[in-house]
């Protein structure tokens, strides 16, 4: 019986592995429809945003059983609590995504980024990614060293929002036709956010580890909805 339990914690853990590599296949094909103008893969990265979101009600369902059957306690509790809250954290990485995908259908067949700010927006989904990918790691390892990592990142991408919406904000009216005002203030938005998410997996897992409050990690843990 309680090898079984075991190898259900870490079918858990290795669900939340597989759905990060979910939501990073979708953020790499979404930026790429966006800066390629790929209709066909912006479709794809669409469709494909309800798969992610079963996974996660997938997810819940085992960690809400898990809870009631095997009435957990210590780091076994934390894991299911924090797991509740990751799963939705990458969902919601996975809407983000599915965002940047309509925001290049809608723009078909014009450009949806304009051409100064195409490197920007790609180092934007760059380091989203590689926050992604590093709290996949984390969440994998527990390794708590490399979150520092993700948080760089995300301070990176927090710069980036910055710095473009100043420029569109110094900008004069001929720089940009208000659809494209529109569309690339949603967009740093979006990819933004997806850093925020990636810092708070990593969080999660630090009170995995330690058991510590998450409000005692640092300020601004828990992302807000958007």
């Amino acid at each position: 019986m309680r090898e079984a339990y075991q190898s259900d914690l870490r079918h858990i853990v290795d669900d939340l592995i597989d759905m990060s590599e979910l939501v990073g296949t979708a953020l790499e094909d979404a930026t790429r429809a966006l800066l390629e103008g790929d209709l066909a893969l912006a479709e794809r990265v669409v469709t494909a945003d309800p798969h992610i979101d079963a996974r996660q009600l997938e997810l819940d369902a085992k960690a809400v059983e898990l809870l009631a059957r095997q009435s957990p306690v210590a780091t076994d509790l934390r894991l299911l609590v924090a797991t509740l809250r990751m799963s939705s954290s990458l969902e919601r990485m996975g809407d983000l995504a599915a965002h940047v995908a309509l925001t290049a259908r809608r723009a078909h067949p014009d450009p949806a980024v304009p051409a100064q700010h195409r490197e920007q927006i790609q180092r934007m989904s760059d380091l989203g990614l590689i926050a992604l990918k590093g709290a996949g790691e984390v969440i994998a390892t527990r390794d708590l060293a490399l979150g520092a990592q993700v948080e760089k990142r995300d301070d990176e991408l927090d710069a980036l929002m910055l710095e473009i919406s100043r420029q569109i904000s110094a900008s004069d009216e001929s720089t940009y036709t208000n659809a494209e005002v529109i569309d690339l203030t949603l967009l740093i938005r979006f990819y933004e956010r997806i850093g925020d998410h990636a810092v708070s997996l990593v969080r999660r897992i630090g009170f995995l580890v330690t058991g510590d409050s998450l409000d005692t990690l640092s300020e601004g843990v828990d992302v807000q909805e958007f």
